[in-house]
């Protein structure tokens, strides 16, 4: 079984000593106030830079995905067409032939 370093020992013993001095609701909130503060850190360095590049390939994917789209309504329109076309040669053919 490993001893306890020197250092832990007293680190405990300070926190003993503040905990008797200010009370326990007092040391948890500085305890609190330092999570909340090594969490602001973290998020604001690690996590919202990755946000904001995350976010710009989103918005070049969402572009082409509406130019994609427009391509296809263009496809669409111009297939309608020239079936309609066909569908209007067929019936002057048919019109034309003597029955």
């Amino acid at each position: 079984m490993a001893k306890p370093t020197q250092g832990k020992i007293n680190m405990g013993k300070d926190l003993v000593v503040l905990i008797n001095q200010y009370g326990f609701p007092i040391i948890a909130a500085f305890g609190m106030g330092y999570f909340i503060y090594f969490v602001w850190k973290w998020v604001t360095m690690e996590i919202k830079p990755v946000m904001s590049e995350t976010s710009k390939t989103l918005i070049a994917l969402v572009d082409r995905i509406r130019m994609l789209d427009n391509d296809l309504i263009r496809l669409n329109t111009k297939l309608n067409v020239i079936l309609e076309h066909q569908e209007e040669q067929q019936k002057q053919r048919q019109l034309k032939e003597p029955q």
